[in-house]
């Protein structure tokens, strides 16, 4: 996976959740703050980040700064992605399908999140397992990393070099 500048891209970025962590010292309990960000440029780059600090907004800006140098490149075609995918992590499965246009976004809240950052705008996706978003938005970039690009497939398949009225094989149908 190659790093993807994030200089060049307009990011918007989108919080998925805020954890509160209550530590019980001497002197009471001493509070901090989680957050998970996903960023995107609605085009095909997302990247998530997890930040922790003492206070809600350092938290988020440090989320975003890793979510920034966490950016991937997903292909999506049409809109919607090219293929089904099972993305796994710990104790999640996420299942994501492509969908017709028309369809939206037919997702949870931490996959939804992700989805529209990254500018699939049809898609039916499905969490299993672990309800934990940290976990589910991992589950679905490590889907989303498994996805190949329709002319990568294509090529593999041998389709591209199909034209029309002949078999994989070469010979005429028509005859």
């Amino acid at each position: 996976m190659e790093r993807i500048d994030p200089e060049g891209l307009t990011l918007k970025d989108k919080v998925v959740f805020i954890n509160r962590v209550a530590k019980v010292v001497k002197g009471g309990r001493r509070f901090s703050f989680s957050a998970l960000v996903v960023v995107g440029d609605e085009n095909g780059h997302v990247g998530f980040g997890k930040g922790k600090a003492s206070e809600v907004p350092e938290a988020i800006r440090k989320a975003l700064e890793h979510a920034k140098k966490s950016l991937i490149r997903v292909p999506v075609k049409d809109g919607t992605i090219p293929h089904k995918i099972i993305g796994r992590y710990g104790a999640v499965r996420v299942i994501m399908l492509p969908a017709k246009e028309g369809t939206g976004i037919i997702a949870g809240g931490p996959v939804r999140a992700v989805m529209e950052v990254s500018g699939i705008k049809n898609v039916v996706a499905k969490s299993l397992g672990s309800r934990n978003p940290f976990n589910t938005v991992r589950a679905t970039f490590e889907g989303l990393l498994q996805l190949k690009d329709a002319t990568v497939l294509s090529h593999r398949f041998g389709d591209t070099d199909n034209r029309e009225g002949e078999t994989a094989d070469g010979e005429n149908k028509d005859a």
